[in-house]
């Protein structure tokens, strides 16, 4: 049976270094989740691979997402510092097999194995803040690693483009190599090792079932309008997935060392927390991914200004995740920090089911900056709640849970709202004429439009955004509801300090 999972904790200037490197290695996994959109069409002409460029995106995302619980059980099991060096230095080596590239089967192929790397660092990161930060501070670094999400999902279009434009999309992969040396340098030297040993057997049925469980729902968000909400592929991908999901249950009951332990199901708050995460990481990534199109589609702004306009946004989000962290110090206030924040969320939401193609910057950037609040607020402090409420055993876990909650989330929400406003923009405008081939399947071609026809074409545009983020709002107010709900708990170690462990800790960082 698997022990109890123990580690030496390094002294605050440790704890400096380690987070640098692990705040690093978040950013680079979450810039790779967004930096390759402004350079796909790019990388489709280089490679002669238009009608299969999506996968370039959808490789990674599902690969990262399906090995998400995996990573987090073998870090309980064999040791976090370990799983994290190797799942860092399978990224990197993807990273390099992404920039030398020469046909899009082979990128599709290093993207895969760039996800099973990214996946490992994203979750291994959270759960080794549990090892080396004491509870009462957690909060406060997890909001750090929410604000570096953030900003990766703003700044990595810019830098694809910036990439692809002036030297090559390839160094949209290579870029990772020197920075990701650093962070696994530092890494190696100032994370805790585990003295955890584990003679349980891997718990590989319940892994594949997982993996199958999280591509079914990748493929369905990424390719059901593509494909067909209705068609036999994504009507099979559902079937199988729901069986998959039923099949899981029993198989993890039955295995010595479940990749989601079952009892953890049983914890009201890793639940709600589960959920609560799903449904913000929702609204966030159908903000943060269409928002810059609406810029530049309906105000006809650069991909590099409409990241300047949505600095608002940026900047509600990062003071928000650092006021949050801090305030999160003190467990009695994570749920009215969750209420909050889901609160401002929705405001935020509805304020943006407003814009129109006449909205002023002014106005823009007030909107923006309340749902940037809103945003900032709820992630890691979702994440902090659970942690807290789990033995130091099952840590790996529970950050799995929440983050394969959040990207699965994510997937929906992107999914969603792009049907919604393609959808919504193709109704409005089914009977503007094919003047200068505009197509309503692609926004970008409205520039071909006469102009009395390019106005309501824009304004069709506006409007199926701002009725698309009113559609999403419903998630969010259960997301308000659920935090109401939510009581989070204390885990029995959870009082543990840093300075509890600080003589084996010097020890630990001067023997690294």
């Amino acid at each position: 049976m698997p022990t109890s999972q123990q580690s030496s904790s390094p002294r605050p200037r440790g704890v400096a270094a380690a987070m640098s490197a692990l705040i690093l290695a978040v950013l680079l996994a979450a810039l790779d989740q967004t930096i390759v959109s402004t350079a796909l069409p790019r990388i489709a002409e280089d490679l002669n691979g238009f009608d299969d460029i999506a996968w370039v995106s959808a490789a990674y995302l599902l690969a990262s997402t399906a090995v998400t619980p995996l990573w987090g059980k073998l870090g309980d099991m064999f040791g976090r510092k370990r799983l994290y060096l190797a799942s860092t230095t399978v990224f990197l080596v993807a990273s390099v097999a992404c920039g030398l590239a020469r046909t899009l089967p082979e990128l599709i192929g290093a993207r895969v194995l760039q996800g099973v790397g990214g996946g490992g660092m994203i979750v291994l990161t959270f759960a080794l803040v549990g090892d080396i930060v004491a509870a009462d501070q957690r909060g406060r670094y997890q909001g750090m690693f929410g604000s570096v999400y953030g900003v990766a999902s703003i700044v990595g279009p810019l830098l694809g483009g910036i990439f692809t434009d002036q030297l090559s999309w390839r160094w949209a992969f290579l870029v990772n190599l020197p920075v990701g040396a650093v962070a696994l340098f530092v890494a190696a030297r100032a994370l805790p090792t585990s003295t955890s040993r584990t003679r349980a057997r891997i718990d590989y049925a319940g892994a594949t079932i997982l993996a199958g469980i999280a591509t079914g729902l990748v493929l369905v968000t990424s390719f059901g309008e593509r494909w067909g909400w209705g068609s036999p592929a994504i009507v099979t991908l559902i079937a199988a997935t729901v069986a998959l999901a039923a099949l899981l249950v029993p198989v993890e009951r039955r295995a010595a060392a479940p990749v989601l332990p079952p009892a953890m199901f049983a914890s009201r708050t890793v639940v709600v927390s589960a959920l609560i995460g799903f449904v913000a990481n929702a609204a966030m990534f159908a903000v943060l991914v269409y928002l810059p199109t609406y810029l530049q589609i309906v105000h006809g702004v650069s991909a590099t200004l409409s990241g300047i306009h949505l600095l608002p946004l940026v900047a509600g989000l990062v003071v928000s995740q650092s006021l949050a962290g801090r305030w999160a110090a003190h467990a009695g206030r994570l749920r009215p920090i969750l209420f909050t924040g889901l609160l401002a969320n929705l405001a935020g939401l509805l304020l943006l089911s407003t814009i129109g193609a006449a909205t002023g910057t002014l106005v823009l950037s007030g909107y923006f900056l309340v749902t940037g609040i809103g945003i900032g607020m709820v992630p890691m402090v979702v994440l902090t709640t659970v942690q807290n409420s789990v033995p130091a055993a099952d840590l790996g876990a529970a950050s799995a849970v929440v983050t394969f909650a959040r990207s699965i989330g994510a997937a929906f929400g992107v999914a969603v709202f792009g049907t919604l406003l393609n959808t919504g923009f193709a109704e409005r405008t089914r009977d503007l004429p094919a003047t200068g081939g505009f197509d309503a399947a692609r926004p970008d071609t409205i520039a071909g439009l006469p102009t009395g026809l390019r106005d309501t074409a824009l304004d069709a545009f506006a409007h199926a955004t701002a009725t698309g983020y009113l559609w999403m709002a419903p998630a969010l107010a259960a997301g308000v509801a659920l935090a109401l709900s939510l009581k989070p708990g204390n885990r029995p170690d959870a009082t543990t300090t840093v300075s509890d462990t600080a003589a084996t800790a010097e020890e630990t960082v001067r023997a690294a």
